[in-house]
């Protein structure tokens, strides 16, 4: 049978692909890698908030693009996961520049951003900048190519500089030669006035935004850091004991540990004073510490040594296993191995690792100089001390060591209250709920 002329007119049909939106995450100083060498100059929390938040944003139906800085051997773009990818432009030559300096540079690598986005032809919702440098970056892109930018600064500047100070008090020209606070400081102010929306990562961050920048609160948005809940989680008793027989721990001995980047506001030094007064106290306690020594050239190189030092002179030698940093793979069994895990921070806007280590179930003491501990119950979720005063961050550890009821209850509700409020999913939703919430000029967005 013929068709009629009708039949004959009538369009196809043509089938409807779906293009999936990206965003711009922003993050140029360190070792951004798919698999990153956490330990390494700066290359810590930071990194791993980027990565795993990109990957959660993919998960949820997003392509994203996290780019950074191309050095030494880096190849231009390396696969991070499904639908995420890390763009890696230079700037300053091959050699590692730090993170305090790093801004003198970054007009180059916005150009060949831009370049590369144009040939591209890329089209972002967002650009989501970390740090200060890198808000410097995603400012002038987002301007560009006329793009909402959310900037996570991640650590401020006024706040670190008042806690960096009591170490430089007789130098103050070494600590403004090793942290920059000057120039930080005056591109913070205008960066987060310039910027569509900051956001704070703790109810500290919360009141320095208000307080020090004079932000409005419409501009700030509290959005804690996560963790992975699918490698961080809690293990049986059993399975704990053989995890410290395959690192080799000591099964008579209780072991306090923390990790990290070895550098000065990390304030593993505070622990090792704080763990004198623990080994006074207890003979069956051990400190573990793995750090990441800072490559030669850094400004906070000569640390591990100094450390070493500080552990001689102190008599406690034969009581410290210090090592390096270790695997990404190792981490959830290294805070599953602890008795006890400390975060002993000079200065710590959150605190990702006393997160992790509390998924795990591990018992936590973490700094009163950081934002973490207002969001925890003491002697329920974790216990806080001034890391600042040996004495009560030794007896506050000496605590969780000595009395199994308070171990066993911050295992329980430690884990609980971090699974209840810092999934990655929930930290992606947020962000995405923000972004989508900016438009209106009336909304006050400064509650959690």
């Amino acid at each position: 049978m013929s068709k009629t002329k009708n039949e004959d007119a009538k369009p196809k049909r043509r089938s409807r692909v779906r293009v999936q939106e990206r965003i711009a995450m922003i993050s140029t100083h360190g070792y951004v890698a798919s698999d990153p060498p956490l330990g390494m100059p700066d290359t810590g929390g930071q990194v791993v908030y980027v990565l795993e938040l990109s990957r959660k944003l993919a998960q949820l139906g997003y392509q994203v693009d996290i780019w950074t800085r191309r050095f030494e051997d880096q190849p231009e773009i390396e696969d991070a996961g499904e639908g995420v990818r890390i763009i890696r432009m230079p700037c300053g030559g091959k050699d590692f520049i730090p993170k305090e300096y790093l801004y003198k540079k970054l007009k180059e690598w916005t150009e060949h951003a831009l370049r590369f986005i144009r040939n591209e032809k890329l089209e972002y919702e967002f650009i989501n900048s970390h740090y200060w440098d890198a808000g410097l970056a995603g400012q002038h892109l987002a301007e560009v190519l006329d793009l909402p930018h959310i900037h996570t600064p991640h650590s401020i500047g006024v706040w670190k500089k008042k806690q960096m100070q009591t170490d430089f008090e007789d130098d103050p020209e070494k600590l403004e030669k090793t942290y920059n606070f000057k120039r930080r400081i005056h591109h913070e102010t205008i960066l987060y006035r310039e910027c569509d929306m900051v956001i704070a990562t703790s109810p500290m961050q919360l009141d320095m935004f208000y307080n020090d920048y004079s932000l409005p609160k419409a501009k700030v948005r509290m959005i804690p850091p996560g963790y992975d809940d699918n490698r961080f989680f809690p293990v049986s008793e059993a399975t704990q004991m053989a995890i410290r027989e395959d690192f080799g721990l000591p099964q008579d001995q209780k072991v306090i540990s923390s990790i990290g980047r070895l550098s000065r506001n990390k304030g593993f030094d505070l622990l090792v004073d704080a763990f004198s007064v623990v080994a006074e106290r207890a003979d069956d306690v051990v400190l573990r510490l793995a750090v990441g020594s800072e490559s030669e050239g850094t400004t906070e190189d000569p640390m591990r040594r100094d450390l070493e030092e500080q552990i001689e002179s102190l008599g406690l030698k034969d009581r410290v296993i210090l090592t390096g940093s270790l695997p990404d793979e190792e981490m959830a069994d290294f805070y599953r191995a602890a008795n006890v895990f400390c975060l002993p921070s000079r200065y710590e806007p959150f605190g990702m690792t006393a997160i992790e280590a509390m998924a795990c179930g591990t018992p936590t003491v973490v700094t009163t100089h950081g934002g973490l501990y207002r969001t925890l119950t003491y002697g329920t979720d974790a216990l806080f001390a001034d890391t600042f005063d040996k004495v009560d961050f030794g007896i506050t550890i000496l605590k969780a060591i000595r009395y199994k009821k308070i171990r066993d209850r911050m295992a329980l509700e430690g884990a609980h209250t971090v699974r209840s409020l810092f999934t990655w999913t929930g930290i992606a939703q947020q962000l995405l709920k923000l972004v989508e919430g900016r438009i209106s000029p009336f909304i006050d967005v400064s509650d959690p």
